[in-house]
């Protein structure tokens, strides 16, 4: 007999093995209609796996999240099905499952069309409306590599290479289509009606920009109907906001294959980016940092003492002068240490808060690249504070509470907090990494918040925090982050002389707020779909005059703006007034001025704010403290 424990703890008892889709029968053929797979002894397999021994078992269904995975990726096998169909010489490499989605690469001679994809998409329909079930078969090694030989799937024989210890492998049968895999799938298509292809993309065989390219299609797949709409409402609304989209429309920015990974601000943008640092340079000056500044280019033998050379070696861009190697700096840490070891250090001097906005570069594959939200040419607000082991606790406290109110200044209120804690391979004393862990901690404690563990995820040197932030449309973007470092003092010999008149090692916190000033001022742009806040918007005025006769006016408001540190260009031209409200608006300006013969004469301008709202005429004195309300609330 073997005997079946449910998650409510009941038990069933079978004359022999039982399959999952057996089991789920035997309880009712309502489940049994919506047994995706199975979940025995915490290992998840196919329904028709067959249970041979006493075990803990748990059906899955669309409802669990387990069952929607598998969802997906049984979709990105059924667009193995019908890319073979539609184009037999196509070759199938991977499709695994991603966040919301899967995607499957494939090796074409051609690129795949707009039409191409609504072809692909439409014969998965097809399919699926054939309810035709996945058979799983485990197959013995060599006749796997027969079956991928026959069928001329070069990519599916270099997997199995990588696979030399396995003797059998799942191969998952869709109709003629087979494919190879570790599964679970579902058991038949109709469990994968609420899918949507979404677009296609370069990629390269083994994620490395120096093999071959392949094709990526995307897709999202869900339980039910609803959830995919409401699915694909969010991403039309990203697609509303995307920052490359608005950075054009807007005449932010642009990217140019000049120079690829790096942005050309133009002033607009330029302005914007200045508003954010200038901000930003005014939290280091309020909270005890000193702004400091350290050269692009340092000696390759500084990063092989702070371990970068070995770890990172790939991501760096390196030069060479007079037979010495010289690496463009990935980040700014030793700069600080070596800022630190210059004079004698006390510990009346700790803790020491460095800041910087430092510009790194780093060799990011080209495949990687998005915008202006990951870049190989990038400036961070990049803080160090140099303290003793009793002050990490107040400072990465300090540190939270200043992150919050920066991030809420921003238009960010919803923050994740994680902790990721010590590795497997670590260095430091055990003791240290106990401090350091529980400083952290109890520093998010202390700021009433809420905080997931991340176990193993710190990096080598020490445990970290990362700060997480939502945003108006739900997505997390990970922003923020304190580190705390034993090592890289060591490694450079920073010391500081003690109470005790010895020589001590400072502890390095790493911090970053907003991290890189380019990715933060893309998601900035995203959040607020362009409309930025007055405060941070390039221009937030706009001047306009109806007829010539209001020109001189016109130049006497901007220039009373423009004297109390406001952003105000004038619009002269000789156009319809409504064409040039429009033109302005489109541009999402916070405010704009008409003025025309009245309001010339009785020194007031005729105000519409950002949504088409009409304020009425008011004296230019009453629509300045309007104005700098808007700015000093942040709205």
């Amino acid at each position: 007999m073997i005997q079946i424990t449910l998650p409510d703890n009941s038990k069933r008892e079978y004359p022999g093995p039982v399959s999952v889709a057996d089991v789920a029968l035997s309880i009712g053929p309502g489940l049994a209609k919506v047994t995706v797979a199975g979940k025995v002894d915490g290992r998840l397999v196919d329904a028709s796996d067959r249970i041979d021994h006493d075990a803990k078992l748990q059906i899955i269904t669309p409802k669990d999240a387990e069952g929607v995975e598998i969802i997906r990726h049984s979709c990105a096998h059924l667009v193995g099905h019908a890319v073979k169909q539609l184009y037999p010489t196509a070759k199938m490499v991977i499709g695994p499952v991603i966040d919301e989605g899967f995607y499957y690469d494939i090796s074409y001679e051609r690129p795949f069309t707009p039409d191409d994809m609504a072809a692909i998409e439409a014969r998965m329909r097809e399919l699926i409306a054939k309810d035709y079930d996945v058979v799983k078969k485990m197959t013995p090694r060599a006749d796997v590599i027969e079956v991928f030989k026959s069928r001329g799937e070069d990519y599916k024989l270099r997997l199995i290479d990588d696979m030399p210890d396995e003797t059998q492998m799942g191969l998952y049968y869709h109709e003629e289509y087979v494919d190879m895999c570790r599964g679970p799938h579902v058991p038949n298509t109709r469990f994968l009606k609420n899918f949507k292809l979404t677009r296609v993309s370069g990629a390269y065989w083994r994620g490395d920009a120096k093999n071959e390219q392949l094709q990526r299609i995307y897709g999202t797949a869900w339980a039910d109907k609803k959830d995919l709409e409401s699915y694909i409402k969010r991403i039309e609304e990203a697609e509303k906001r995307d920052h490359r989209r608005l950075g054009r429309e807007l005449d932010l920015f642009h990217l140019d294959e000049h120079s690829p990974g790096t942005v050309f601000w133009h002033p607009k943008g330029w302005a914007l980016w200045q508003a954010v640092e200038q901000y930003m340079r005014a939290v280091y000056r309020d909270n005890g940092y000193q702004e400091v500044k350290g050269p692009q280019i340092l000696d390759k033998t500084l990063w092989e003492k702070t371990g970068h050379w070995d770890k990172y070696r790939e991501n760096m861009f390196t030069t060479e002068s007079e037979k010495r190697e010289y690496a463009l700096k990935p980040m700014n840490c030793p700069g600080h240490i070596l800022i630190f070891k210059q004079g004698v250090k006390s510990y009346r001097d700790l803790p020491l808060r460095y800041g910087e906005f430092g510009q790194c570069h780093r060799n990011e594959p080209t495949g990687g690249l998005h915008g202006i939200m990951r870049v190989r040419a990038f400036t961070q607000d990049d803080g160090h504070i140099f303290c003793t082991e009793e002050q990490i606790l107040p400072e990465c406290e300090d540190f939270t509470a200043l992150l919050q109110k920066v991030y809420a200044d921003f238009g960010f209120t919803e923050i994740i907090y994680k902790v990721a804690t010590r590795p497997e391979k670590r260095i430091g004393s055990d003791e240290s990494w106990d401090k350091a862990e529980h400083a952290l901690m109890e520093s998010l404690r202390k700021s009433g918040c809420d905080f997931q563990i991340a176990p193993g995820d710190g990096a080598f040197y020490g445990p970290k925090v990362e700060y997480t932030l939502r945003d108006a449309i739900g997505r997390q973007w990970q922003a923020g982050t304190i580190q705390v470092d034993f090592s890289m003092p060591e490694r450079l010999d920073a010391e500081y002389v003690g109470e005790d008149g010895n020589r001590h090692r400072p502890v390095m916190l790493h911090r970053a707020i907003v991290g890189s000033l380019e990715r933060f001022i893309g998601i900035l742009i995203e959040q607020h779909a362009g409309a930025l806040p007055t405060w941070l918007a390039p221009t937030q005025v706009a001047v306009l005059n109806i007829t010539d006769a209001q020109a001189d006016y016109v130049q006497e408001v901007a220039q009373t703006l423009q004297s109390q540190g406001v952003r105000v260009l004038t619009d002269l031209r000789n156009e319809k007034i409504t064409y040039k409200i429009r033109e302005h608006s489109l541009q999402k300006l916070p405010f704009i001025l008409v003025v025309g013969d009245k309001e010339k004469a009785a020194g007031a301008v005729a105000v519409r704010a950002r949504g088409n709202q009409d304020l009425g005429v008011m004296p230019l004195a009453a629509f300045v403290e309007k104005l700098q309300s808007s700015i000093n609330s942040k709205t």
